[in-house]
């Protein structure tokens, strides 16, 4: 699924026009992402968390060399899904017309 299948089936469930549907999701996923890099966690409660991890420096190889390189720190987003987390099922009951 895409953003645009996504904005869609909102949209149709919902009851809206696709481009209200499009701004929701756009203001719900920057929200997201300006959380996580303020280094906080994005819990969403029967679906997972949201939040930012960080890889050690390390040493690699050069796969094309073979030589021995540094790799930097780096941080990077990461979700954690719940416990009770089922693709099967709706986490939320639709919202009706």
């Amino acid at each position: 699924m895409n953003k645009g299948t996504l904005v869609e089936i909102i949209a149709k469930k919902v009851g809206m026009p696709k481009t209200k549907a499009n701004v929701i999701i756009d203001e719900m996923l920057n929200t997201i992402k300006m959380g996580v890099k303020k280094d906080k966690e994005v819990r969403l409660i029967g679906f997972g968390t949201f939040k930012k991890a960080t890889r050690k420096a390390r040493k690699g190889v050069n796969p094309r060399t073979g030589e021995p390189i540094k790799i930097a720190r780096k941080t990077f987003p990461k979700f954690v899904p719940s416990k009770s987390w089922n693709p099967t099922k709706p986490v939320l009951k639709a919202a009706t017309k």
